[in-house]
């Protein structure tokens, strides 16, 4: 008894994919009834051939399936001969241009290329790649490296397109086995010669090919038969069976042309006699049908024609199939209704009466409807087209958008009914119904629409009509409105009334500076929203950045837009009269004085007088502070700056009446002339009133006296210019320069003196660093030019002199790297001065430069060997731990000392032995004296003349810090420090002084302060003002502490909060107060915590419980609204909503995506306002309802209908409702008593590949590999 399996499909269909037909069938009869044993549908692999076996067997049915996997890589080697290479120089192989060649080709192909010589001088080629590539690259080899030859092949001229094949590809693939190239002549050429050119033996090889395609085509034969159209489709049988089977009975290929190309060519091929007989047999069945065939013709209304035909031509064939009768239908594009019938004369009846039948079968009408109408007939929902349909289900009714046609289409009975019933609603709305069209230009219906489509939305309301406005991109300006008669003519009325209202407004162009555009609009737009909402009719449009525009355009009614432009101009006058700048310059050294302490006097410079200030940057050696703002403001925080500055130092400003007419020449070229006067005055200031002002007044501003002396030298320039006015200029190498100043400007004080002439030398950042001009009376200037000339000479004639110098001197000239030599270098003319060297006991020094460089060189070095021998040692007694505070920054105090003084100052080498220091001296309670005992390390010894070295020791002594002790409560020590430190930095950098805070664990109530006894006073007052101020604080903190509780149910706390915490933002803004509410995890959910001042927390409670009593008022109430219209209740980003909410004062929630109740949405508020905003969402989701449905409606009946799959044409797929029963097989192993299915989950029974499960050795996989 056999036993039957049952297979998925699928696993099947995969096994027997391979399977040659008749090994499937095995002899049985192809009945889908019959069920395949095990082994017919899983044959079993093929065993290793016994040595007896025959080689040609077939090695069952996997033998068919199984094929050697190909190599994708491939490789060639073919040969060049020596005469048929094209490079032959042997001199450097693998270098010329055959390398080169291989390279290129390489590349362009991907193709791996090896060379080599043989030994009689020929090339072999090595080829590696894929197959494709390999070709590519051999094809090219040929051409580029062997020499080429060709030859011609002529075949008859209708082969060629054989040798071509479709779209060349036979041409191209014959080309590539080659290596050659093939030329073929064109089609209007009347050459038969196919050109080969290429090697001898690739010539060779095409040359065949060609040949063999050719001789090929001589075995096949072309026919044309040239018969009636009208007999076609008695050749071609129905539905073309006959065609194909004498296709197969005679292997001949037959073409007949389809019904709708208008040819009587009938075109054969094949093999010359499976033409000749398929001739034989077409020739036969025409010559029968034509005797024994006649013809009827019948008129049929020219719709109808499709039916007759049927999808695809099917009716038709069915008809012939039945009746042998062929149907020759009118072409489409002919107006002609005649239908003729070609058949035998007994069978033409039969035919004429299906033909009828099939026409009859489906009628269509169209009924006349105004497009406008036709949503109204369809209904609300559908609801009227949707009873005639159910009425009668086999008519399709379609609406065309745009058309003013309804068509109707099924059985003629049904259709006629249907028709009666859409003419009698068509005829009801043509009386309750009414439109209208109004031509409004397109740029007006934004604003017809109004936002988020409230002016619409309300018309369609008041007047229960429909309103269409045509899109934007339709440009069309015709509006319709349609609905009740008299709501109709309202509506238009208005609308016509709104756009005269539009037309009214006007534009207008304002110029306005593009540098003043973003300061109008404002940070993210906040100040030109201000002026929109003041001027809502407004539209204020500014250029783009880009553009480089000052228009800025205003359009709107009339008078809005002259009060806009007003509002604009007055705004722009106040930006111009507020864009004032005035530059002040402040000694650097006072920049700090006037920023003040935490900034506190520049911010109050700047509220006060309503000004913007910028100072200069630490790094910048710029000494402006630049004010911006309305001149008279500007010109107040000026008078307050300067101020500050006359009250840091002895700065007196003096005032100098000078012509205008001769200001130019006073300043200079590029203010030469007046820096050179502040310079020569200690850096005073010149301030020259601005030119065009007609001023006269010329400001000085500096210390008292270096003031006094710039005005007489102002006044003596000024009148110089006015007597005689004569400018000269001398070039003198750079490094002349300081010798020809002099020490302290004693040399070109001494020329000004006996001349009168100003002499003006270049500024580090001159580009002319070598031009020295000269001012004055002419006669001076010339005097005064002809020294310098005399002086620069003699400096240029270079002259060597020497001088005897004690060896005991020598190193205080060459230690610290030569730093007295390179002084002496560029003080005096760049003068060479060399010591002999150590270890050559030699005192004579020699000197090389200019003859007066030298002599003055001399002098010099005589005046420091006097001062070194007259020198003494004081030795000054410092504790080691003040050594740094006395160096200060980078050692910058003791150079200042050192260079003021001319002396040496060594401090000693530090010893870190001694262990803890002493504690500090504190408010010199005792003498230093008295208790200080001097160490090695302690001592700082100061070298130089006698005198000098008291006065460096005294500098020194001021240098000393001293500590004092500063009363500070421990509890305010942590707000001192500040965050991280950087309030006790600041105080540090500020007052240039160290501060000591104790240690957190000693709670001392002391802060010591140490450095210059000045500075340590300021710092003193500094951190005692300080301390009164956290006091205040701390006052003020205590006060603000006040707690208030407050009980809410926590219901309530989402409202108080509000939406993004704006509710209780705004209470603790008003009230100055914060306000806890209970985390999530707290025990007391309903307490509210307010904190601060005792009065606002009572304010702020009071705030609340009020917020709480109209909160308990509310009401909510849930109303069901259709999920498909809440997304246009909420609007983009919820604006809609909003506006809602804050229309009625009500909130609204809608369900969460997912939620059990879709459509529940609910409002909560006020019981009156929760009403109307009820009422309001119930009228919005009708409307928009009304949209849905329409389109979901329209979009229903605008699909094509399925005319011809009807109830019973369920086709092949169509097999009943059941489940697959899957394939099934018989004799299965598993079926056998005694076995068991296979586990499917077992991993013994179906291993997973790759999977670490160590099968047992009995498994049928066989032992596990490694």
């Amino acid at each position: 008894m056999s036993s039957v399996a049952v297979l998925t499909p699928e696993s099947f269909a995969e096994h027997r994919s391979g399977l040659k037909d008749q090994e499937m069938t095995g002899g049985v009869p192809e009945d889908e009834a019959y069920i395949p044993t095990y082994l017919e549908a899983f044959p079993p692999l093929p065993e290793k051939g016994a040595p007896g076996d025959k080689a040609g067997e077939p090695a069952g049915a996997w033998s068919s399936k199984i094929r050697p996997i190909k190599a994708s890589v491939i490789t060639q080697v073919f040969h060049v001969p020596l005469e048929e290479r094209r490079y032959k120089d042997n001199s450097q192989f693998g270098e010329g241009e055959e390398a080169k060649v291989c390279l290129d080709i390489m590349q362009r192909t991907g193709a791996h290329i090896e060379l080599s010589l043989s030994k009689d001088q020929g090339l072999s080629i090595m080829v590696t790649g894929k197959l494709d590539s390999v070709m590519k690259a051999r094809k090219e080899i040929v051409a580029r490296l062997q020499t080429q030859a060709s030859a011609s092949v002529a075949i008859p001229k209708e082969h060629h397109r054989f040798v071509i094949g479709k779209s060349g590809e036979k041409l191209q693939e014959l080309e590539l086995r080659t290596a050659t190239k093939i030329g073929v002549p064109r089609p209007d050429d009347v050459s038969a010669n196919i050109r080969i050119t290429g090697t001898k033996e690739g010539i060779e090889k095409a040359r065949h090919e060609i040949l063999l395609i050719s001789a090929e085509q001589d075995k096949r034969a072309v026919e044309r038969l040239s018969l009636e159209k009208a007999f076609h489709p008695f050749i071609a049988g129905a539905h073309n069976r006959l065609v194909q089977e004498l296709s197969q009975e005679t292997g001949a290929r037959i073409s007949i042309p389809p019904p709708s190309l208008h040819k009587d060519e009938i075109v054969i091929t094949g093999e010359k006699e499976a033409v000749a007989l398929a001739i034989a047999r077409i020739r036969a069945v025409y010559d029968d049908k034509k005797r024994k065939t006649t013809t009827i013709s019948v008129e049929v209304k020219k719709s109808q024609h499709k039916y007759i035909v049927g999808p695809k031509g099917n009716t038709l064939h069915e008809i012939m199939e039945a009746t042998g009768v062929s149907v020759e239908m009118p072409p489409l594009d002919s107006g002609s209704e005649t239908i003729i019938l070609r058949g035998e004369p007994d069978k033409l009846g039969p035919a004429l009466t299906q033909v009828y039948a099939k026409a009859k079968s489906v009628m269509v009408v169209e009924v006349t409807a105004p497009a406008w109408l036709h949503r109204f007939i369809i209904g609300k929902k559908g609801l009227n087209i949707g009873r005639i349909t159910q009425q009668l289900p086999r008519v399709h009714i379609e609406f065309t958008d745009g058309e003013e046609r309804i068509s109707l289409e099924g059985p003629t009975e049904e259709v006629e009914q249907a028709q009666t019933q859409i003419q009698d609603i068509i005829n009801d709305l043509m009386v309750r119904m009414d439109y209208t069209e109004v031509n409004i230009k397109q740029r007006f219906h934004r604003h017809l629409i109004g936002k988020n489509g409230s002016n619409i939305n309300r018309i369609k309301e008041q007047y229960k009509v429909s309103v269409r406005i045509p899109q934007d991109t339709d440009r069309s300006g015709l509006v319709r409105i349609e609905g009740d008669p008299k709501g109709v003519q309202l509506a238009r009325r208005e609308l016509i009334e709104m756009v005269q209202r539009m037309e009214n407004e006007r534009t207008k162009d304002l110029i306005v500076e593009q540098k003043f555009h973003r300061t109008i609009i404002g940070q993210k737009g906040e100040k030109i929203k201000e002026v929109r909402d003041k001027f809502p009719e407004v539209i204020i449009n500014f250029p783009d950045p880009a553009q480089k525009s000052d228009i800025v355009q205003l359009r709107g009614p009339k008078n809005e837009v002259e009060k806009c432009t007003k509002f604009l101009q007055k705004l722009i006058a106040d930006l111009i009269e507020n864009s004032y700048s005035l530059s002040v310059p402040i000694f650097k050294q006072f920049h700090k004085n006037i920023i003040g302490k935490g900034g506190t006097n520049i911010k109050k410079i700047r509220e006060e007088t309503n000004t913007k200030i910028d100072l200069p940057t630490e790094n910048s050696n710029s000494e402006m502070i630049v004010i911006t703002g309305r001149k008279v403001h500007c010109e107040a925080a000026r008078d307050r700056i300067l101020a500050i500055q006359r009250e840091l130092a002895n700065i007196r400003e003096m005032e100098v009446t000078i012509p205008a007419k001769l200001h130019n020449s006073l300043i200079g070229s590029k203010g030469c002339l007046v820096r050179s006067v502040m310079e020569e005055c200690g850096g005073v200031h010149i301030h020259f009133p601005s030119e065009g002002s007609g001023s006269d007044r010329v400001t000085i501003r500096g210390p008292a006296g270096e003031v006094e002396r710039a005005k007489r030298q102002l006044l003596q320039l000024a009148e110089e210019k006015q007597v005689n006015n004569f400018t000269t200029e001398l070039l003198a190498k750079p490094e002349y320069h300081k010798f020809l100043i002099g020490r302290g400007g004693a040399n070109i004080r001494r020329v000004r003196d006996r001349t009168g002439a100003r002499i003006i030398f270049p500024s580090p950042d001159d580009s002319e660093q070598e031009l020295i001009t000269i001012v004055g009376r002419e006669e001076a200037v010339r005097l005064a030019q002809k020294e310098l000339e005399t002086l620069v000479k003699n400096l240029d004639d270079v002259v060597e002199d020497s001088m005897v110098v004690e060896a005991r001197h020598h190193r205080h000239f060459v230690c610290r790297r030569g730093q007295v030599l390179r002084e002496l270098a560029e003080e005096y003319g760049g003068v060479a001065v060399s010591f002999p060297r150590t270890g050559t006991h030699s005192e004579r020094v020699t000197l090389k430069g200019a003859k007066d460089c030298v002599e003055a060189a001399k002098r010099r070095i005589q005046e420091i060997i006097e001062d070194l021998e007259a020198q003494v040692s004081v030795d000054v007694a410092v504790p080691q731990r003040y050594h740094r505070a006395i160096m200060g920054p980078k050692g910058c105090r003791i150079q200042q000392i050192t260079r003021e003084h001319e002396v040496q100052i060594k401090f000693p080498e530090r010893d870190d032995s001694t262990g803890q220091e002493p504690p500090p001296q504190e408010n010199g309670d005792a003498s230093p004296e008295a208790e200080f005992v001097p160490r090695k390390c302690d001592i700082i010894v100061i070298s130089g003349r006698a005198e000098k070295c008291d006065l460096a020791k005294a500098d020194l002594m001021a240098l000393v810090p001293v500590t004092v002790d500063v009363e500070a409560s421990y509890d305010l020590h942590r707000y001192i420090i500040g965050q991280k430190g950087i309030g006790i930095r600041k105080m540090m950098e500020e007052y240039e002084v160290n501060i000591w805070v104790p240690q957190p664990e000693q709670q001392w109530d002391v802060i010591k302060v140490t450095g210059q006894d000045a500075n340590v006073e300021r710092a003193r007052l500094g951190l005692l003002e300080r301390v009164k101020e956290l006091q205040a604080e701390q006052e003020d903190r205590a006060l603000r502490s006040f707690k208030v509780i407050i009980s809410v149910d926590p219901k309530f706390h989402p409202k108080i909060i509000g939406r993004k915490g704006a509710v209780v933002s705004q209470i603790r803004k008003d009230h100055d107060v914060n306000i806890q509410f209970p985390d999530k995890g707290d025990e007391q959910q309903d307490v509210i915590v307010i904190s601060g001042y005792e009065r606002n927390a009572e304010e702020a409670r009071a705030s609340i419980q009020q917020l709480v009593a109209e909160l308990q008022e509310m009401v909510s109430q849930d109303v069901r609204l259709d999920p498909r219209t809440h997304a246009r209740i909420i609007g983009a980003r919820g604006k809609a909503i909003r506006k809602l909410m804050e229309e009625f004062k009500v909130d609204i929630r809608f369900p969460q995506p997912g939620s059990d109740e879709p459509d529940k949405v609910t409002v909560t508020g006020l019981p009156e306002t929760v009403d109307n905003a009820v009422d309001h969402l119930l009228n919005l989701e009708e409307e928009y309802m009304l949209s849905v449905t329409e389109t979901e409606t329209m979009a229903a009946y605008m699909k094509p209908p399925s005319r011809y799959g009807g109830a019973g044409g369920g086709g092949a797929d169509d097999n009943g409702g059941g489940p697959a029963k899957g394939f099934v097989v018989r004799d299965a192993p598993w079926n056998v008593p005694g076995n068991k299915a296979p586990d499917m989950s077992s991993a013994e029974d179906f291993p997973t590949f790759g999977a670490g499960v160590a099968p047992k050795q009995t498994s049928a996989w066989g032992p596990k590999k490694f």
